[in-house]
């Protein structure tokens, strides 16, 4: 595993994500449903960003990209619709199941662990990590 990003760089790039890509969707949902309330329609869209752009994009979001962090899978293979599946989805059902618990405890394994890894990691068998994916070299 190459050097893996904590939990600043990751807040960080989350709020580039909800300020680049959240308010333009939240804009676009407007025009499009008349409500600036979250609906299905905002939902949606966010879902595929969230769903799709890491894997078309070597595991970067548009926030990920800026602040030079990537998600990656622990066993050197490619990210894939499932894993990010499994990371989004699974996950969020543990965190909402937990009454947000298990996302407060994220908070402190990605800022205590030495692998920075949260409980969506371990579910889909990630990490995040500054490294460039042409430049990973995995441990055997």
């Amino acid at each position: 595993m190459n050097r893996p990003a904590g939990f600043w760089v990751r807040l960080g790039a989350g709020i580039l994500d909800g300020l680049i890509i959240g308010v333009p969707l939240l804009i676009i949902s407007y025009l499009v449903t008349g409500s600036a309330e979250e609906n299905a329609f905002t939902s949606s869209l966010n879902l595929l960003y969230t769903l799709l752009v890491p894997v078309v994009w070597s595991g970067y979001t548009v926030g990920k990209k800026i602040v030079g962090v990537r998600i990656a899978k622990v066993n050197g293979e490619k990210l894939g619709f499932g894993t990010m599946l499994m990371r989004t989805i699974v996950a969020g059902l543990v965190y909402v199941l937990t009454l947000g618990i298990g996302f407060i405890v994220s908070a402190f394994m990605v800022g205590i662990r030495e692998d920075k890894r949260a409980i969506h990691d371990f579910i889909a068998g990630t990490y995040v990590t500054y490294d460039k994916p042409d430049e990973i070299q995995y441990e055997q």
